[in-house]
């Protein structure tokens, strides 16, 4: 009898084993976490991905890469994500641009059901800024030149159809002015042109721009965000320049492919928060001018869904056609 039961729970157990080997051990060892981000290296997203990157293989002794698919406005790196095995060992690194992208173009993923919400990592405000040898010290300035000569100035983003191009184009109508909009692949393309002197200004993220702007090669003359920023405390917002309520911000999450194991995506949240709640991570993103916020789960799942319905709104009141 004994011998009996002992080889039904033999075989009890090996068959369990076989019917769910990735959910009984995530991550497994030897394998290889990738977080896939939409731009080159060198912007904030890469300097996001990096710091949760090095956090999380210190911490729980996994292996964590970064994989750059920039371009098309992050379709490329969310069908990539999308298209994963929904194992925990792919996640993406999602924003504002990608919910932007998925109403102006034909993709063949959904930015919400095609995966599973992780956690907003950070939000981060958009400094307008122009080259240093460029005469205009406030945004002011820039309005009255570029009203003084149309189609003349240049504005520079990441883009198009990102964050920053929507910001850009609100901004030109408030402002009823002409300006010559220059899309760039990433943050760091962006500030080549703009130091170059290939553009005249630029929208940028402050880790993106502010090692130029504290050097002098750049000159900031107000942020898109609702408040004042902490590397900058004086520089004035786009509200107060004159344009009532005109604020926008980037934020930054992480979703896994969807159909990834619950109790995956519950360790990698568990991760994801330690990660923020670090000191030595919070101070190097506090310093970008990268505000951690810990948005997660069901509740990111929410905030998808309000990003999706506010980006909507305003592209129909801007009357921007999809491609």
């Amino acid at each position: 009898m004994r011998k009996f039961l002992a080889t039904i729970i033999t075989l009890a157990l090996a068959g369990f084993a076989c019917l769910t080997p990735d959910r009984a051990a995530w991550p497994q060892a030897g394998r290889t976490i990738r977080i896939i981000i939409s731009v080159p290296p060198g912007g904030s997203i890469d300097l996001l991905a990096r710091l949760l990157a090095d956090h999380v293989s210190n911490a729980h002794g996994v292996s964590v890469i970064i994989e750059s698919r920039p371009g098309a406005g992050g379709i490329i790196a969310a069908e990539a994500a999308a298209r994963a095995a929904p194992d925990g060992n792919t996640l993406l690194m999602n924003n504002n641009g990608m919910t932007i992208s998925s109403i102006l173009r034909k993709v063949s993923y959904d930015p919400r059901t095609s995966f599973e919400p992780i956690c907003n990592l950070v939000s981060t405000p958009q400094i307008i800024v122009v080259n240093s040898t460029q005469p205009y010290r406030t945004l002011a300035d820039f309005v009255d030149a570029a009203r003084a000569k149309p189609g003349e100035l240049s504005i520079a983003s990441v883009g198009p159809q990102t964050t920053q191009h929507l910001g850009i184009e609100r901004f030109k109508k408030l402002a009823n002015i002409n300006l010559t909009y220059v899309p760039y692949p990433g943050g760091s393309t962006t500030v080549n042109a703009l130091i170059g002197g290939h553009v005249t200004s630029g929208v940028l993220n402050w880790s993106e721009i502010g090692e130029q702007v504290i050097a002098g090669k750049a000159r900031a003359i107000a942020t898109m965000a609702a408040k004042h920023i902490e590397p900058l405390p004086d520089l004035p917002t786009v509200a107060e320049s004159g344009y009532k309520d005109f604020e926008t911000d980037v934020w930054f999450g992480l979703v896994a492919p969807a159909k990834t194991p619950k109790e995956t995506v519950t360790q990698l949240i568990d991760w994801v928060r330690s990660a923020l709640l670090a000191p030595d991570v919070k101070a190097k993103l506090v310093a970008q001018a990268l505000y951690p916020n810990a948005i997660c789960g069901a509740d990111f799942d929410a905030h998808l869904q309000r990003q999706s319905e506010i980006y909507g709104r305003l592209i129909g009141e801007m009357n921007i056609k999809p491609q």
